[in-house]
């Protein structure tokens, strides 16, 4: 970019709908149906698609598929519609909800029904864990709830997170495997999940367990979180960790972070895709993001950011990110930055996330609010939305995690 004009607002979020449409779910359906390694289910069809990207998976699976003795679509509120030839279900998301819950019960009974002459397609999207809460025995669903909102506001990465979730659902970490036996099972993924880890996405449903109870119970003691669970939580943690043999399922991966951010920087000319996920702490984050501001060029980043609750206010890991780099970079001409979330949604917010500039904090002002003020309410949405810099796109049907875009002028 040296000696060019810096990039238009308009540029970075059609670069960034590229990231999107990269992550299509039912191209990637389509795209997996066709592919010569993929076995086509024989026998009656149970076709379960849970997820932010679920209604667009059904669709493209009955599209390839024989009539399916049974189609289920679990996905949230926003990104619910009609599917014919399924029914559809909306749930909670982040925190689950009795929506949630019932949709976890018409999952188990659906299951239930297989024999090892069937077969069992699962399309998975992110936000599938949330979706299906399915407490084990003794767990209500307030109780998981309230775990959630734990491990939600305590800056663990995902990782963590569902290592603990896993042991409080009937259906996660290979749950829904056990729950299908003796069917087989196949699943299709579309990974919101940075690296790919099958066992982290949607909790992997049709994997193994991350880790043991043990783990669990140790990373919420390292975390200052075991006393503040509920007692029954610790209860199920506590019990006997015997291994158990799970049936093995036949997975492929869809779509992913990595190629949005790839198809991203394709339709920037002269853009480099930074193969370094942007993770961890959303302020160290946005240190690595300023310090990248001092080379002219067009960079396009990926990743999943973490954020420690402190304050009451409304925001996204993307918002905080976006509104901590325009504090960094205050006052500083030729750069903008776009920090949003595929799905279209940063946190309990309409905004996928914000465009921010050299300005953005001065409108802030100009508009009667105090940056530092609102970041340390973790009120980032507020603040951005004085300065008019929220990314707002609507639901999107995917999710594959977040897209930074770092434009700075030569």
């Amino acid at each position: 970019m040296t000696n060019q004009t810096l990039l238009s607002v308009s540029q970075m979020q059609a670069a960034f709908q590229a990231a999107v449409a990269a992550a299509d779910p039912a191209g990637g359906v389509a795209r997996a149906f066709a592919d010569a390694a993929f076995t086509m289910p024989k026998g009656r069809v149970f076709v379960l698609s849970v997820g932010k990207a679920a209604g667009a998976m059904m669709d493209a699976a009955l599209a390839a598929l024989p009539k399916p003795h049974a189609a289920l679509v679990v996905t949230n509120y926003e990104n619910a519609g009609r599917v014919d030839g399924a029914r559809v279900m909306a749930a909670g998301h982040p925190v689950p909800d009795e929506n949630g819950l019932q949709a976890g019960l018409a999952v188990q009974k659906m299951l239930a029904r297989t024999t090892r002459d069937d077969a069992v397609l699962v399309l998975v999207s992110g936000g599938g864990s949330a979706l299906l809460p399915a407490p084990v025995s003794g767990v209500t669903l307030e109780e998981k709830a309230e775990v959630n909102r734990l491990l939600l506001g305590a800056g663990l990465d995902i990782t963590q997170m569902n290592m603990v979730r896993q042991h409080l659902s009937r259906l996660k970490g290979g749950g829904l495997l056990q729950t299908a036996s003796p069917a087989p099972v196949t699943a299709l993924i579309l990974s919101d999940v940075v690296g790919d880890d099958l066992h982290v996405i949607a909790s992997g449903p049709t994997v193994a367990p991350i880790g043991t109870r043990a783990d669990a119970m140790r990373l919420l003691e390292d975390h200052g979180l075991w006393a503040r669970v509920p007692e029954s939580v610790r209860t199920v943690l506590r019990r006997d960790d015997a291994p158990h043999s799970l049936p093995e399922a036949a997975n492929y991966l869809v779509g992913s972070n990595a190629q949005s951010v790839a198809a991203a920087a394709r339709a920037l000319p002269g853009a480099l895709a930074d193969p370094v996920p942007l993770v961890g702490d959303v302020a160290e984050a946005a240190a690595r993001i300023v310090a990248l501001a001092d080379r002219p060029g067009v960079t396009v980043l990926g990743g999943e950011t973490t954020v420690t609750l402190r304050g009451t206010g409304a925001g996204g890991r993307n918002q905080e990110l976006a509104l901590r780099v325009a504090l960094a970079l205050h006052g500083r001409p030729g750069w903008r930055l776009l920090s949003g979330g595929t799905d279209g949604r940063d946190g309990p917010t309409d905004a996928a996330g914000a465009v921010v500039d050299g300005e953005t904090i001065a409108r802030i002002q100009a508009a009667g609010g105090d940056a530092d003020a609102l970041l340390a309410n973790n009120d980032s949405y507020a603040a951005l939305a004085l300065a008019n810099d929220l990314l707002i796109t609507g639901g999107t049907g995917t999710n594959v995690a977040d897209v930074q875009i770092l434009a700075v002028q030569g």
